[in-house]
């Protein structure tokens, strides 16, 4: 049985990824339907936290039906980052994560996300006062390290295991690689392996398919898996990973009448999330990747990204059922 502090999570837990603009709670309900064991919401700014703007304190909405849930926080000023921290813990969430992985620039070049990759001792240092600031179990997500030449992460796995984490989720690529080339399991296997570590690891990256999970779980030994661009549009992965593990087969795929079914009903939780004109526009991100490969689906498609009312919207979807089924 795979634990983060109390919270049982099951024999081989399956994650879903902290994704901007993707994890919302619309799109987390989804994927609780399908079976996630443990979701993140979208990484929380800390300088927006203390704050107090309405993009970064919205993303704090989680909800008893997600449970268990984990927020995500970063940045790279230690002051900030505890009382962010401070300020999650008000909220109740299961699990407090920092991004210590995310590549984008504007972040890293804070000394934030991946940035921090480049000073070692300084995440160490602030992982442990965010320990110390809350009572809610710790986890990170990082990457193997800032370029091929400072992939230290078996060694910072235990730094961090050290100052109090209770699970660590771990990218197989550097900052540099962005979200280029392949991910690198060696590094993840090695961590994994490290008789010292005791904390569950998670593997991320290049996670598209069930296949892809048996794969990488039988080459690195991980505790569970964090899923990230495989869910977008595709958040029957979660329920497919489950069932191959146990059946060695995959069950029958997503008619397009089911596909179709889920798209409705995640705009449905988008406009009541966001309200009719935000939850339309959000929505748009993710139609094509619900249809993804359907031959013929682009005028559909651009109807789909075009229409600005929710009726017109289900007609097309309906188009897509009748034409595609």
């Amino acid at each position: 049985m795979v634990k983060i502090g109390d919270i049982q999570l099951g024999e081989f837990p399956i994650l879903l990824a902290p994704m901007e603009d993707v994890s919302d709670p619309p799109f987390r309900k989804i994927c609780k339907k399908f079976g996630v064991d443990l979701m993140y919401t979208e990484f929380i700014s800390s300088e927006g936290l203390i704050r107090d703007a309405v993009k970064s304190t919205k993303k704090l909405d989680i909800f008893d039906a997600e449970r268990p849930i984990g927020i995500q926080i970063f940045g790279g000023n230690e002051e900030s980052m505890k009382r962010a921290a401070e300020i999650v813990s008000e909220v109740k969430p299961d699990i407090i994560d920092i991004n210590y992985g995310c590549p984008v620039k504007k972040v890293t070049c804070k000394g934030a996300g991946a940035g921090i990759l480049q000073d070692i001792p300084k995440m160490v240092k602030l992982t442990d006062l965010i320990v110390k600031s809350t009572d809610i179990p710790v986890t990170v997500k990082t990457r193997l390290g800032w370029d091929e030449k400072s992939m230290y992460i078996v060694d910072v796995a235990e730094k961090l295991q050290d100052v109090g984490i209770k699970a660590i989720s771990i990218h197989g690529r550097t900052r540099k690689q962005m979200y280029k080339g392949k991910a690198d399991w060696s590094l993840i296997e090695k961590t994994k392996e490290n008789p010292r570590l005791n904390i569950p690891v998670f593997g991320n990256g290049d996670l598209f398919s069930a296949m892809d999970v048996k794969r990488k779980k039988d080459f690195s030994n991980v505790d569970g898996v964090m899923i990230g661009r495989g869910s977008i549009g595709y958040p029957w992965i979660f329920k497919e990973i489950k069932f191959f593990l146990k059946n060695g087969k995959l069950p029958p795929p997503p008619s397009v009448k089911e596909r179709v079914e889920i798209v409705k009903e995640h705009l449905d939780l988008s406009i009541n999330w966001k309200g009719e004109k935000l939850g339309i526009l959000e929505m748009r991100r993710h139609y094509s990747n619900y249809f993804k490969g359907f031959e013929g689906i682009k005028n559909y498609r651009i109807k789909l990204v075009t229409s600005n009312y929710i009726n017109e919207i289900f007609e097309t979807l309906n188009e897509i059922e009748q034409k595609f089924h």
